[in-house]
């Protein structure tokens, strides 16, 4: 089963009402496959000036329906383009492919797609593996982390979220990852300390927008932090199901729905924690 596969398994797309998040060039849902809207940071023009000069990304395919940032995502929704010509009233899904990672304050991103999404809907993501990516040197993203964010409302990343990811990015071989052939003192950061802490400030003092990963996750801490935000009644959604990372791959999925109150949600991700199998040695 392709990621694609694994990520829509069960949707009838041709038949429901989607959005897709972050879709950029290769979106998992096409405009062909059924009514979606995709939703980014910037709008359609903004989003190819920032990625014309990037071989790896096909331009003329870039297209926003949505721009969500200063208001709402129901709010961007109801006043963005249309895909079938209809009035917005709500999402049978949303779908997002390493998005969650980037996001200032996961806990109201999370809400915000809560609102949008009709009773009986999912929520499925693709989750960057930080053993298998960049993220190998940082530590995984703690409750405190998240809360802190959302206590501060933030829609532009932070300093720390900024220096967390600049000062520990770092370039690894996931196949050597997963056979634990790495070695974490040879290897070398993407960005000096001094540009880190130049984005940062930027960033701080005079509010701009720097696309980092904000959190990182592993399937065992993914879970775990879902958990803990839904006993705080920070989190209305439950885990369907999730889907580990497999051997030489960086990213696992889940599927998430709104559940009847937080105690279910809680519930629902401490049984996803125990059925995950061990990692592999050196993994």
């Amino acid at each position: 089963m392709g990621r694609r596969e694994k990520i829509l398994d069960g949707l009838a797309v041709a038949n429901l009402i989607g959005v897709e998040i972050g879709a950029l060039d290769k979106p998992l849902v096409r405009k062909s496959d059924g009514a979606v809207y995709y939703v980014d940071h910037c709008d359609t023009d903004t989003l190819k000036s920032r990625w014309k000069n990037d071989p790896g990304v096909n331009n003329d395919a870039l297209w926003v329906d949505a721009v969500w940032g200063q208001s709402s995502l129901a709010e961007a929704l109801a006043s963005g383009h249309s895909p079938n010509s209809e009035k917005w009233s709500g999402a049978d899904y949303v779908v997002a492919s390493h998005v969650i990672e980037h996001v200032p304050d996961l806990v109201s991103w999370l809400r915000e797609i809560d609102e949008i999404v009709r009773p009986g809907g999912t929520v499925r993501l693709a989750i960057p593996d930080k053993r298998y990516c960049f993220d190998y040197l940082r530590e995984p993203s703690t409750f405190a982390d998240v809360v802190s964010e959302f206590i501060r409302r933030r829609r532009v990343p932070g300093a720390n979220r900024i220096l967390d990811c600049t000062l520990n990015m770092t370039t690894i071989d996931c196949g050597k990852a997963w056979r634990g052939q790495i070695v974490d003192s040879e290897l070398e950061r993407i960005y000096t300390v001094e540009d880190a802490i130049a984005i940062a400030t930027d960033a701080e003092v005079n509010g701009s927008y720097h696309d980092v990963h904000c959190w990182v996750f592993t399937p065992e801490s993914f879970t775990g932090l879902m958990h803990d935000l839904a006993r705080a009644k920070l989190l209305s959604f439950k885990c369907e199901w999730l889907v580990q990372t497999v051997w030489d791959d960086l990213e696992f999925f889940t599927c998430m729905s709104r559940a009847e109150d937080h105690e279910e949600a809680a519930a629902s991700w401490k049984a996803a924690a125990g059925k995950l199998e061990p990692s592999p040695p050196g993994a």
